[in-house]
């Protein structure tokens, strides 16, 4: 019989991968979503029954903080964060042979901006503003459950990079059109990881049954947005990269429908428990992981 991962939320950018390349590795995988082809969210039964005797569970549910951060829009965020891990986490209560896992997704943002220094788990400083009180509420319910049976890791995942979706299509797009210069004054800090080590990520805690709690899931190589940029159009073989300013960002943010803290809120964050575990990066530099999405793309 294949071993069982319950990926919830698997039906964006980050979920289609995993899905994919724990599918590869022989594991059957079943999906919590929406969608009706996947186990639903309503269906508790279903849901206790495909996590009985499973390897691992992994939450990826939330609806997108690419939009505007309007009342509604706020409210989904939240909701859609606190409401599915809840759920799991009483689901998982009502098991006879629990998940040895759960890897909840959080996120980098939980921590303030930083020019000054990074921030890793153990020095690192919570921020303030929605986006905060979104991570620390996500992580405090999901904490919150007493599950002695369950391993429980949140990570606090920098933005993803990969060449299926999120912020690769829209920043090419950007280069490509010569406003591929600096964003802002430049010097906030991009922390990323390439989806093919998030993967490495998620196997390596599986067999690493020392790690658990939060972990900064980013690569050890953040840059300011300016180098960003610079690699993009270096590894693009554009020459020129004309800069927005953070008063002309605010405006087109309102027109594309986001928020202008995407871009130039500075995560500054450094994966120290990863390093300090022996944990090794295929892509630890940002100039190795844009040269391979873009031979990926082409």
């Amino acid at each position: 019989m294949n071993k069982k991962i319950i990926i919830a939320g698997g039906t964006g950018f980050v979920g289609k991968y995993l899905v994919r390349r724990f599918e590869e590795l022989g594991y059957k995988v079943l999906i919590i979503s929406r969608q009706s082809s996947h186990i639903n969210w309503n269906d508790t039964e279903a849901i206790k029954q495909a996590l009985e005797n499973a390897e691992m569970l992994i939450n990826l549910a939330g609806k997108s903080v690419d939009c505007r951060y309007n009342e509604k829009n706020k409210k989904e965020i939240f909701d859609s964060r606190i409401g599915t891990t809840s759920v799991l986490g009483e689901t998982v209560l009502l098991c006879e042979n629990p998940p040895k896992l759960w890897i909840n997704s959080s996120t980098a943002t939980i921590y303030r901006h930083a020019e000054d220094r990074p921030m890793t788990e153990s020095a690192g400083e919570i921020g303030s503003g929605f986006s905060v009180n979104v991570a620390t509420n996500w992580e405090k319910t999901f904490f919150g459950f007493n599950l002695p049976a369950t391993r429980q890791v949140a990570l606090r995942m920098a933005i993803v990079l990969g060449k299926e979706g999120g912020v690769m299509k829209p920043l090419k797009n950007l280069v490509r059109f010569g406003l591929g210069g600096k964003q802002g004054n430049g010097n906030q800090q991009f922390s990323w990881i390439h989806i093919g080590d998030l993967f490495s990520i998620i196997v390596y805690l599986q067999g690493h049954n020392e790690l658990s709690g939060p972990i900064n899931t980013s690569a050890p190589g953040p840059v300011p947005n300016r180098t960003l940029m610079q690699l993009l159009r270096k590894n693009m073989g554009i020459k020129i990269g004309i800069p927005t300013p953070a008063w002309l960002l605010k405006i087109g943010a309102v027109f594309i429908n986001t928020e202008t803290e995407l871009v130039l809120k500075s995560r500054w964050v450094i994966p120290e428990r990863l390093l300090q575990s022996g944990f090794t990066f295929m892509y630890p530099t940002l100039d190795a992981a844009i040269n391979n999405i873009l031979k990926q793309s082409k």
